[in-house]
């Protein structure tokens, strides 16, 4: 096997010393497919622009991630089961960035990828294990403000033993989804420009392609579809109970508490909608590049370029970044409790006080409780 991908690869060169993973090293040379030899070297500039804005994004994330998990487990009243998911997104967030993002600054250093077999398979399974971990901690989120908003008081209430289990299961099914390509299912290759690994999506065979399938069903449609059908049911949800609210007020013939109601339920629902619209959007628009990119891979749908991949696997690591803002600054005891812990990154108006709550912890409003 080994010498027919080498045979492709001299025909692919045409004896020339011009294709992008040309200076690939030799111990890794048998793990490069040989669609990468069809392109030309990437210009020194890319690599420099690209080390850049991944550096840049992973101490944004870094800092963000540690952010929220120190203010999270340091405050008594923020340590709830519930908020467990949160602090486990910012961890799974945290630890891509960490192992993700030096590695692609060293190897553009060097204009490929420099650190062996065995480093390019485990980048390639930190990305998968804490890529999936992060999406499916905000499914658990997403499903956990459906029970107690959609179910109420008719929901089982969370426990901490319940938690915990819900999150050694996702843990134990991403690592069992990663390690398969260590093991013969697809594998782990450099990508791209040639300084990120990923899973082979330009193989051939049906065995590896399968994989490519059903774990995008595992780490993408269904987490999706689970979200949507989350947050649907929530605006639902609370569009009936306002509705309801108004109704009675309407009843009791009382105008300044319907007039209250109706503008407390308008505040509500364009809250709730604006935190659901953008949790989901920018899941949706950081992961989707990706998943166009592997499965036309697969079916050779796309002429894919090495910038348009690397570019691809960036964006979506991108995502780390955005977490803890809309999942941390949308959580009003986080605010109050960032603003006494660190009040100079504190912003917008105190919420400690506001009658209106925000999706973030499950609650609509106190005069709606």
């Amino acid at each position: 096997m080994d010498s027919v991908k080498v045979a492709v690869v001299e025909y692919l060169r045409g004896g020339r010393n011009v294709s992008l993973a040309e200076s690939v090293p030799s111990d890794i040379m048998h793990m490069v497919d040989p669609y990468w030899y069809k392109w030309p070297p990437m210009e020194p500039l890319w690599f420099g622009i690209i080390g850049f804005i991944i550096t840049v994004l992973g101490i944004m994330s870094l800092t963000g991630n540690f952010i929220v998990m120190y203010i999270f487990t340091s405050s008594k009243s923020l340590r709830t089961p519930s908020n467990m998911f949160v602090v486990n997104l910012a961890f799974s967030d945290f630890m891509m960035m960490f192992t993700m993002f030096p590695p692609v600054v060293l190897n553009g250093i060097y204009g490929t990828w420099i650190m062996g077999p065995f480093w390019c398979e485990l980048y390639g399974l930190c990305g998968s294990l804490f890529g999936c971990v992060s999406i499916w901690s905000m499914t658990l989120i997403a499903y956990d403000r459906y029970c107690v908003i959609v179910k109420g008081m008719s929901r089982k209430p969370l426990t901490i033993s319940a938690a915990v289990f819900r999150l050694l299961f996702v843990w134990v099914a991403c690592l069992t989804w990663g390690l398969f390509p260590l093991f013969g299912w697809n594998r782990y290759v450099p990508e791209g420009n040639m300084t990120a690994c990923g899973t082979d999506y330009f193989a051939k065979d049906w065995w590896n392609r399968s994989y490519i399938i059903v774990y995008t069903t595992w780490v993408y449609f269904t987490p999706l579809l689970t979200i949507m059908f989350s947050y649907w049911h929530i605006l639902k949800a609370v569009r009936v109970h306002e509705q309801a609210m108004r109704d009675q007020a309407k009843k009791m013939n009382v105008a300044s508490l319907r007039n209250s109601e109706a503008d407390k339920g308008k505040s509500v629902e364009i809250k709730l909608a604006k935190v659901a619209l953008v949790t989901i959007s920018l899941w949706f628009l950081a992961w989707t590049p990706y998943g166009i990119i592997n499965w036309a891979g697969i079916f050779e749908s796309m002429h894919l370029s090495p910038l348009s991949t690397i570019c691809g696997s960036i964006f979506a690591k991108a995502n780390s970044v955005c977490n803890p803002i809309v999942y941390g600054l949308s959580h009003p005891k986080y605010k109050q409790v960032l603003r006494e812990k660190m009040p100079c990154l504190a912003c917008g108006k105190d919420d400690s006080h506001s009658d209106v709550k925000t999706v973030a912890t499950g609650e609509i409003s106190e005069s709606a409780a």
